[in-house]
């Protein structure tokens, strides 16, 4: 069953508190005001799961659901918390236009985190069944090219191996993580902490050295 972790971003764009609530259950909440800014936050971030708001400025709650579900895989888990379609019909046609459940306010917190780990259960579940045959350790360094941003030519000479066997594996990662692109691929890879997210290293922060003296220019 899924538990949280600091590590377990999960985006919101609804203009309410559940931020405080998902940070309080142990997740990392990243808030959006529009519908552009939560786009740009989850590629950014690679979130676990959105909840979203119908009405937003810019892109609204269905536009962005969509692009999330095509960027990130059918099953990323999405969240309608909405105080302005709360009738039936609402409801129905935001299940029908991809998302996983939907939550009418007011609501209970309770509730929303239930809804949630429930989704994120099931997802797990889902993903230990597509990785049933697990990535081989050549197909986990063509992965790890891939998320450094090399081309299949760069990853073959990397490897030094033909870009055709490049080609081969690709395939084979994509088909194993469920993903439609290797662009999907990474983010999965990433969210499930196949591939440890990059970080900023203190030395890449850092100025460049003075080649005369070996110096950072820095003072």
């Amino acid at each position: 069953m899924h538990t949280t972790n600091p590590d377990d971003k999960v985006l919101i764009a609804d203009g309410d508190d559940s931020d405080r609530i998902l940070r309080n259950a142990g997740y990392a909440p990243i808030e959006a005001v529009t519908g552009d800014e939560a786009i740009e936050l989850a590629r950014a971030h690679f979130p676990i799961a959105a909840v979203l708001e119908i009405p937003l400025d810019g892109l609204s709650g269905y536009e962005v659901c969509s692009t999330l579900k095509s960027e990130f895989g059918a099953r990323f888990p999405v969240i309608f918390l909405t105080g302005s379609r709360t009738e039936p019909y609402d409801r129905v046609g935001g299940l029908l236009l991809g998302a996983d459940d939907y939550v009418t306010k007011p609501y209970v917190p309770g509730e929303l985190l239930v809804r949630l780990r429930n989704l994120l259960h099931r997802r797990t579940d889902a993903l230990a069944e597509r990785l049933s045959r697990r990535l081989t350790k050549r197909e986990y360094e063509v992965l790890a090219l891939m998320a450094e941003g090399l081309q299949q030519q760069e990853i073959a000479q990397r490897l030094v191996i033909s870009p055709k066997t490049v080609g081969t594996h690709v395939e084979h990662v994509l088909r194993k993580l469920g993903a439609h692109s290797q662009a999907q691929a990474i983010a999965i890879a990433y969210q499930h902490q196949l591939l440890p997210l990059p970080r900023l290293t203190t030395a890449s922060a850092m100025p460049p050295a003075d080649p005369e003296n070996g110096e950072s220019n820095g003072k």
